[in-house]
């Protein structure tokens, strides 16, 4: 029995021994991979990024507002009919060119026609009466003009002169009452004609037909419109500005407008209004700018980003464009101070051509990173363009001794293996 409990003791003592010096072994084979990537990383990290320098200096900007909104046509129509009646014709669609006058739909005027058919042939028939009327009145004045001379030679008595006279004085007022008529009749076809010619619907400005609302067959009222016509040649768009900018504003100060649509391109535009009134909630008048559509390129609702020139200059802290950087919302440049590389957080401000503006945190003269800005990150070397000296970043710090637990385990195998 004491013969079998030492053999298990011994058994598990090789055993303990073996699981250690494996153990030890597979540590160490780490530790040399480990090892070899680090001589690779520090290969890596011992290439050199060319980079060009530039220093913050002072100058001077433009200043400009920026604003954004949607553009929309100088002019914008619903064409309505003016009477109601079925839509018999539409001779326009989306997209179509118009000018002022030009048909865009017919009513059903078949009725219409018929009642200015019946008051013509009124008016006829009171032309007819008052021809008569006429004619009445030219023998009563000359039956008139007789009995006078017979009163005169004293052949008839006064009162049958008289008599003649109140006749013809009848026959007289039927011919102005037919006169009346007439005009009564001419006016009544002159109404039945204006209806008539409400029954066509025609555009009121030159433009395009940005939509169309009804159909042929459908049954249409003078609050029903018929299609949209936008007139593009002039396109505009409206945003509020905080009214200590607004003081700055004059009309036709310029704008240059951007449109998402048409990536970097820029468009000339003009404040055309300014309003008078300030937002008493938010403190901001509404402003008006004008953007000329010369080639017909832009669009209605197109979101744009305007910025409007106030036509004055201030001094300003400016950096080149290429230097400015970014991490994640974060602006910011690479500053050479001695030998390395530092990112700095910024704030900017007006772009200025291939400059930016700095609002803070970057003095004057001070010596940053410009072209390859986007390939440098802290801790990498940089060789300025031009001069063969590398500026080297300073090593970070680094572990100890990584083969320390692997001697550990060394020293406990061998421990046991004494013991």
């Amino acid at each position: 029995m004491k013969r079998l409990l030492v053999i298990i003791v011994v058994i598990g003592v090789a055993g303990f021994i073996g699981y250690r010096v494996w153990d030890a072994y597979q540590a160490k084979q780490v530790a040399d991979g480990k090892g070899a990537k680090g001589k690779g990383a520090g290969k890596k990290g011992a290439q050199v990024v060319s980079v060009g320098v530039a220093q913050v200096r002072q100058g001077q900007v433009r200043e400009e507002i920026a604003i954004t909104g949607s553009l929309r046509p100088k002019e914008q129509v619903d064409v309505t009919a003016k009477v109601t009646g079925r839509v018999e014709l539409i001779r326009l669609n989306v997209g179509d060119r118009v000018k002022v006058g030009d048909l865009v739909a017919v009513l059903e005027d078949s009725e219409i026609q018929q009642q200015v058919r019946r008051a013509t042939a009124s008016q006829e028939v009171v032309r007819a009466t008052l021809e008569q009327r006429r004619a009445e009145m030219a023998n009563a004045q000359a039956d008139l003009e007789r009995s006078r001379q017979l009163m005169e030679g004293g052949l008839i008595p006064r009162q049958e002169y008289e008599s003649k006279q109140t006749s013809f004085r009848v026959v007289q007022a039927q011919v102005q009452l037919t006169q009346a008529q007439g005009e009564q009749a001419q006016a009544e076809l002159n109404e039945l004609r204006i209806r008539l010619e409400q029954m066509k619907i025609v555009s009121p400005i030159d433009g395009i037909v940005a939509e169309r609302f009804v159909d042929v067959g459908a049954v249409i009222s003078p609050s029903t419109p018929v299609i949209r016509v936008v007139n593009l040649s002039t396109l505009i768009t409206r945003a509020n500005v905080p009214e200590r900018e607004v003081a700055k504003l004059r009309l036709g100060n310029r704008a240059q407008v951007v449109v998402d649509a048409f990536g970097d391109q820029t468009f000339e535009g003009k404040v055309s209004r300014i309003s008078p009134v300030m937002d008493a909630a938010t403190r901001s008048a509404l402003v008006e700018v004008e953007i000329p559509n010369r080639d017909g390129g832009l669009r209605a609702e197109m979101f744009a980003r305007v910025m409007l020139d106030l036509g004055t200059v201030r001094p300003a802290v400016l950096i080149p464009r290429e230097a400015m950087v970014y991490r994640g919302q974060q602006a910011g440049v690479f500053v050479l101070s001695g030998n390395r590389p530092t990112f700095r957080e910024i704030e900017p401000g007006v772009p200025q051509g291939n400059d930016v503006e700095v609002l803070a945190n970057l003095p004057v003269g001070t010596t940053i990173v410009s072209k390859g800005a986007a390939m440098v990150s802290e801790g990498v070397n940089v060789q300025i363009s031009g001069d063969d000296r590398p500026v080297t970043a300073q090593p970070g710090p680094q572990s100890k001794n990584r083969k320390e637990p692997l001697r550990a385990d060394l020293k406990a195998v061998e421990g046991a293996g004494t013991n």
